[in-house]
């Protein structure tokens, strides 16, 4: 675990090719998880956008190492951070939160929740119309994975929330594969 250390690093190559191992190795489930959960879990508050991004990025690929579910106690600051005030690092985090849905039956309830809360109160939000696409893709991830009909209910509840046709039917197409079954 000497290399952790190079996750939070200055040096942004030293940084990325720590992230790529470290996303690499925790994408089955690992038993290091908990000796450095509170170490990401802190830096999804850091200064730098880069260390809010890879701490988001890696809790969620932890979520399938946490039988103790902190997830569930830690999700509130993940949903900050798909609020950055740094589009980039809040569309890595909106683009890993399905990782956590299929970690079990109470973390995907809490997503469905955090993704519909994020999906009803982006409309003022910049890049309201990205945001809502990665909610409706994270929802298709978990329902590929876990094949469960009531996330692909949920999708399809805030599909059909949306006002403007355009973009209905682009979120519609993220499903369009399954709606023609």
């Amino acid at each position: 675990m000497s290399e952790f250390k190079e996750l939070w690093s200055e040096d942004r190559e030293l940084q990325n090719a720590a992230f790529s191992r470290f996303i690499e190795d925790s994408n089955l489930p690992v038993d290091w998880a908990y000796q450095v959960w509170d170490e990401v879990v802190a830096n999804l508050s850091h200064a730098d956008n880069h260390n809010r991004a890879i701490a988001a990025q890696l809790l969620c690929n932890l979520a399938k190492s946490d039988p103790d579910k902190r997830i569930i106690k830690d999700f509130e600051g993940l949903l900050n951070v798909s609020r950055d005030e740094r589009f980039v690092t809040a569309r890595h985090c909106l683009q890993a939160l399905w990782k956590i849905g299929v970690a079990g039956e109470e973390q995907q309830a809490l997503l469905l929740e955090g993704l519909e809360q994020r999906y009803t109160l982006c409309s003022a939000e910049k890049n309201w119309s990205l945001i809502r696409f990665d909610i409706i893709t994270s929802l298709r991830n978990v329902y590929d994975v876990t094949g469960d009909e009531a996330v692909m209910a949920k999708a399809q509840e805030l599909i059909e929330m949306e006002e403007d046709a355009k973009y209905k039917k682009k979120y519609s197409g993220v499903w369009k594969d399954i709606a023609a079954r």
